[in-house]
């Protein structure tokens, strides 16, 4: 079911880009033609990069592509290196937690007060918000669950693989 959802706000982050490349396109064709362009193309681009940023986090998350440094690591005895898997994987829990607070006590400060941009179209502030705090929290959610699951594979006596599996279990799905 996680997964069901972490592709469709991956979808969404991808339309996001879309929405993105053609408001852009679209407003820079206006302004050399016309000498015109779309109401309030800064705000809503700023928008649409906050959906394209934090949405797809959990299903990068999921596979395992943030960027990670191997030059040590690499060198070190297998479980050791899976050791460090969860060492970093805690270390980003309880850094996102900060940025989840912050994120809440936006979400609920713009909507209580019911804030939004100055502009043609006077957009609200709070999707936006909202839209960070849900593109972080369920980055925090999965990490969460590999931390678990990435606990009982090493107490099983495996090692973990790049894509969040045990071996023996890449084995059995191999066969």
């Amino acid at each position: 079911m996680l997964k069901r959802f972490e592709q469709f706000l991956l979808d969404l982050a991808a339309a996001a880009v879309a929405g993105l490349c053609l408001l852009i396109t679209v407003s820079v064709v206006l302004r050399a033609t016309v000498n015109s362009g779309i109401p309030d193309t800064v705000v809503l681009v700023a928008e649409l990069m906050v959906a394209a940023i934090t949405l797809p986090l959990a299903a990068a998350t999921l596979a395992r592509a943030h960027i990670v440094i191997e030059l040590l690591a690499q060198n070190l005895p297998r479980r050791v290196q899976d050791w460090l898997v969860v060492l970093g994987s805690v270390i980003g829990l309880l850094a996102l937690l900060p940025l989840l607070y912050a994120g809440w006590h936006e979400v609920s400060k713009t909507f209580a007060s019911g804030s939004y941009y100055f502009g043609q179209l006077n957009l609200p502030k709070w999707p936006g918000r909202l839209i960070f705090l849900v593109g972080l929290g369920f980055c925090w959610l999965r990490l969460l669950i590999m931390v678990v699951g990435d606990l009982r594979t090493i107490l099983r006596g495996d090692h973990i693989d790049a894509s969040g599996g045990s071996t023996k279990e890449m084995m059995a799905e191999q066969e």
